[in-house]
Order: structure tokens, then sequence, then C-alpha cells
């Protein structure tokens, strides 16, 4: 089929390169959000699905909003079969949806109908889902609501960050893209309709103020929490009035402390919860390089009864 490809960050890289090397697929042209502002220098940079369409020669359209008619025209003009995405980034309005013949077929990171929305793997992480996985859909205008190609599963790790997560869950889901695409093309697959009600379950987008942790919860909700917004947006808490990013952390065999209680040892640096401490791991004080938390801790001098908020 020909194929225009929609996709912007890293995790939606696996699928453009296992669909360019299908020998059944052309393709023909890739749409990813605009050229960005990025890293410290905050140089304009390629998205890194368009950097990989520029290394095999493939077209890239960049429209500020989808609606724009050069990019209706353009996409009409490529005339696509089908139009897979994996995290474009976009709303997509009825008017381009009915561009190609097989309609735009979207990689999701959960089992449809649960966690529906911008962040599914942040949210089973920090939610303690013991399994999750990636489905194939038809995108239709409701969010992430149209019916489903095809599923996987993965059972997610008791130490997994949901950058580790995604991760296995990108790669697996190239391949269940391919084998959508295959069946659309065989018509030996047919999509079934999510349930109505049952089971649905929503994953807003993460931002900087959901990754402060709050130390008055369970040491469990802590740990997940922190791996759920790692590397992005990242977790913290406040020190001395400071902002110290923290890496992920472990419940601790200890003695209980006061939420937010920092207590230093030889060998591990414990946070007090509303239950058992937390360990810490790597943190990152403004300014300064990661370390592990015993440096940190020695480095700044933690005194008895000072705590993390």
């Amino acid at each position: 089929m020909r194929l225009v490809f929609a996709g912007t960050p890293a995790p939606a890289v696996p699928t453009l390169k296992a669909l360019i090397e299908a020998e059944r697929h052309e393709v023909v042209a890739v749409v990813t959000r605009p050229d960005a502002p990025a890293g410290r220098g905050r140089h304009v940079v390629r998205s890194p699905v368009g950097a990989l369409a520029d290394e095999h020669g493939i077209e890239v359209l960049t429209p500020q909003r989808v609606k724009e008619p050069e990019f209706l025209d353009r996409l009409r003009d490529l005339r696509p079969d089908c139009c897979p995405v994996v995290a474009y980034g976009a709303l997509l309005p009825q008017v381009v949806l009915d561009v190609p013949t097989h309609g735009w077929v979207n990689l999701h990171f959960s089992v449809l109908p649960a966690w529906r929305g911008a962040a599914p793997v942040q949210a089973a992480v920090r939610a303690g889902d013991e399994i999750t996985g990636a489905s194939t859909f038809r995108i239709v205008k409701e969010l992430d609501a149209g019916p489903v190609f095809g599923v996987l599963t993965e059972p997610i790790r008791a130490t997994d960050t949901a950058g580790e997560l995604l991760d296995r869950l990108a790669l697996a889901g190239a391949e269940l893209m391919v084998s959508t695409l295959d069946g659309i093309e065989d018509g030996t697959l047919q999509a079934i309709e999510q349930r109505a009600a049952e089971g649905i379950s929503y994953a807003s987008k993460i931002t900087v103020e959901d990754a402060h942790v709050d130390f008055t919860v369970p040491g469990i909700a802590v740990d997940r929490l922190v791996r759920a917004v790692t590397p992005e947006p990242g977790a913290w808490a406040e020190f001395r009035g400071e902002r110290l990013k923290l890496g992920p952390v472990s419940v601790a065999e200890a003695d209980s402390l006061a939420p937010g209680e920092v207590c230093v040892e030889r060998k591990r640096v414990l946070v007090g919860t509303a239950t058992q401490p937390v360990r810490l791991g790597d943190v990152q004080a403004q300014g300064k390089k990661r370390m592990a938390a015993t440096d940190w801790a020695r480095g700044v001098r933690v005194e008895q009864g000072e705590r993390l908020s």
C-alpha cells in the first residue's frame, strides 16, 4: 500500500523503520510536527521521525495545522491507501481522516479501552498495573475510541520506568503495525468496535507539576510516581528551597520516618513517607550533575530532621 506516516518523537521511529523496510508497502511521505528548539542551546532541530525520513529521501510535511489548505492538497495528491500514526502530537479533523482509502491507523501504547489519551504508559506504571500493551485502531473523531485491529500485551516489571517500558512497546508495536497493515491490504483483518463503557480509563498529559513528589502518600505510591515520570518530565522535590531532581527510588526495609524526612546512612539515603521510607537512587541538584544520593547528601551535609517537600 501507499502510506503516509504520521509521527514525531523517538518512540515512533521503530514503526517508521519497519514500514520503510517492509516489502509490501511504500512510505511516500511523512507528516511530523514542525522543527522546534531543543537541547541546552535551543537550536531548532528536526523531529526524530523527520530526521529518519530525511535519511531515506522521503518527503517530510510539517504543517502548523493539519487543516491548512496546502497540506490537505498535498495529502490528496499523494493518494495514500492508508496513513499509519504513532504519537504524531495533534488531533486530526474529519476532513483529514477522510483522505486515505483505508483511513488512519494509530498505534497506541495501551490495551484499549484502558488508558486512552496522551500518556498511557506513564498512567499504567503509576497505577501499578501488572500488564499493559499496545493496540492498533482506526482513528475516529472521539479520542482513541475507534475500532481495534490488533493487540499485544507486555508485562510491567517491578523496576520499569515509563521510558524503559515505552522502549519495549515501541519495538513490539512496530511489528504489530506492519502485520495490521498487511491484514488490511489482504482484506483478512477486520476492526472490532471497543466496548461502549466497560474498562475505559483516561491518561492525561503529564505536567512538571504532576511530577512533584508528595511524600505524605505511601512509599509504594512514591516509587510508582517517580518511575512513571522517568525520564520525562522527571520527578522532583524541594530541599532548602531549591528543586532536587529524583531518579528512581525503592521502598526500603527500615524504621519509619516522618513524611519527607531525610535520613543519611553510610551506604544509603532514606526519605520518609506515609508508610515505609524510600531509598533515593540518583539525584540532581540545580546547576549540578546527576550523582548518587549518598554523594549529594555528604556534599550538602544534610542535618538531622531536614526534609524533602
